[in-house]
């Protein structure tokens, strides 16, 4: 979605108060009933001027990609709730960004939830490009709103988690040279890779398989192969702690045609893959390889092997060998990443060591009282150290492992693994009667006279 994307990319001439003007200018005038917008095209009395040639052209050109797409295979998902009659009556308009096409806003729907309005950006880069060119407001605007058609197309045909819901739209084409639609959209929030690099490594492992998952959909897609061209991680938002990606107006599927492999070669900045030209004239795979390889540069990279545990680093560094070098497609990256989750949750990563159990004494039938106490990372509490564990004995080497730990407890809390989250702690709290609980002290801590 734009609503990162625009943080990015805002207007190159125009300043940034001015297009939040334009912005919230263009959103007045959309959610106002039809009957209260201005029509005649160009703003002159009569019909509006015939457009230029060029543009008639291109926007030609766009009507035909939109009805093949229409008429692409897929069961098209049901018609969401939201029309133009919800759309008038949303309250609470905020600009959250902007793109070269786009403008996204948040509002409150009548009814109760918030969504995300899409539009045309009438001060974005792409239109002004075509003003520049045609100098027809209105035509430039039409020329732009195809783009977010096709994406509301493709949205009403891919059904995935990892792809915003689609809920409603405003569509009105009232015979002049310009279209107003309006999408309503999830409402996510925008990926902040920073502060996904501060979380532990669990949930940023989450995020990748979610990822990988996504792309095995798209390469295998009722519409055929997909490819985000403009693949980026401001194209993705978080939804209720979820990876979706929000932006699809610039997917595609077409495959490049060729006529010999040297016609197939994938270029990136610092790197060349050649493919094959297949015996019908496409570039064999390259919209499912490139989607992998930007999802191994932009995501992987960052993400998987930082605190990953010991064990599992051989198996994540074959991960990142294999889809940075495109040895991997999108089929064989996911069934390495499932063998990653059963490890994982398995236990079966945790290599043989002396016990470390045999070292605590366990008090049943307590719980201590939490509060803040030293910190570790990376740690799923701000107050103190609470990390994922498979058990109570690997609580225990990791409470042996760590000079202040003197206790732990194995939480009721779990993660998106069903792993449960211990509490380490550095000295003895009141204990609390708990019939479900079980304090876990080190020995030398109880012998001691602190117990």
């Amino acid at each position: 979605m734009a609503v990162a994307a625009g943080r990015a990319r805002r207007g190159a001439r125009l300043s940034a108060a001015a297009l939040l003007a334009l912005a919230l200018l263009a959103l007045a005038l959309l959610v106002l009933p039809a009957g209260r917008r201005g029509g005649g095209g160009e703003g002159r009395p009569g019909s509006p001027p015939p457009l230029p040639s060029g543009l008639r052209e291109e926007l030609r050109q766009r009507r035909r990609d939109l009805r093949r797409l229409a008429a692409a295979g897929g069961e098209v998902a049901a018609a969401g709730g939201l029309g133009c009659g919800d759309l008038s009556l949303v309250t609470g308009v905020s600009v959250l960004g902007w793109g070269f096409t786009k403008v996204v806003a948040r509002a409150a729907l009548a009814g109760g939830g918030a969504v995300a309005l899409k539009s045309v950006h009438g001060a974005g880069r792409e239109v002004r490009q075509c003003l520049q060119r045609y100098g027809a407001p209105a035509g430039c605007r039409r020329l732009a709103a195809y783009k977010l058609l096709k994406e509301v197309t493709l949205l009403q045909r891919l059904q995935h988690p990892g792809i915003v819901q689609l809920h409603g739209q405003c569509y009105d084409d009232s015979g002049d040279p310009e279209i107003r639609v309006t999408a309503m959209m999830e409402l996510g929030s925008p990926l902040e890779m920073i502060q996904l690099l501060q979380t532990p490594w669990e949930e940023r492992f989450k995020i990748c398989l979610s990822l990988v998952k996504l792309l095995f959909y798209l390469a295998h897609s009722p519409l055929g192969s997909i490819v985000l061209l403009d693949f980026q991680p401001r194209q993705f938002v978080m939804v209720d702690g979820n990876l979706k990606v929000t932006d699809m107006d610039d997917a595609s599927t077409e495959e490049l045609s060729c006529k010999e492999d040297n016609d197939c070669t994938l270029e990136f900045p610092t790197k060349s893959f050649p493919l094959k030209c297949s015996a019908i004239g496409k570039c064999e795979g390259i919209n499912e390889k490139k989607n992998l390889f930007n999802a191994y540069r932009y995501f992987f990279t960052y993400l998987l092997p930082h605190s990953a545990p010991a064990a599992l680093r051989p198996f994540l560094s074959d991960i990142l060998n294999a889809t940075g070098d495109l040895r991997y497609g999108i089929n064989e990256t996911l069934e390495a990443f499932e063998k990653v989750l059963h490890l994982y949750k398995s236990g079966l990563y945790l290599q043989k060591r002396p016990l470390h159990l045999k070292d605590f004494i366990s008090l049943k039938g307590f719980r201590t009282v939490e509060g803040e106490d030293y910190k570790c990372w990376p740690s799923y509490s701000h107050l103190g150290c609470l990390l994922s564990v498979h058990s109570a004995e690997e609580a225990a080497r990791i409470c042996n492992s760590q000079l202040q730990c003197q206790s732990f407890i194995i939480t009721q809390r779990r993660t998106w693994t069903g792993r449960p989250l211990a509490l380490f702690q550095s000295s003895l709290t009141d204990l609390i009667p708990d019939a479900n609980a079980v304090v876990y002290i080190k020995r030398s801590a109880s012998s001691g006279g602190r117990l």
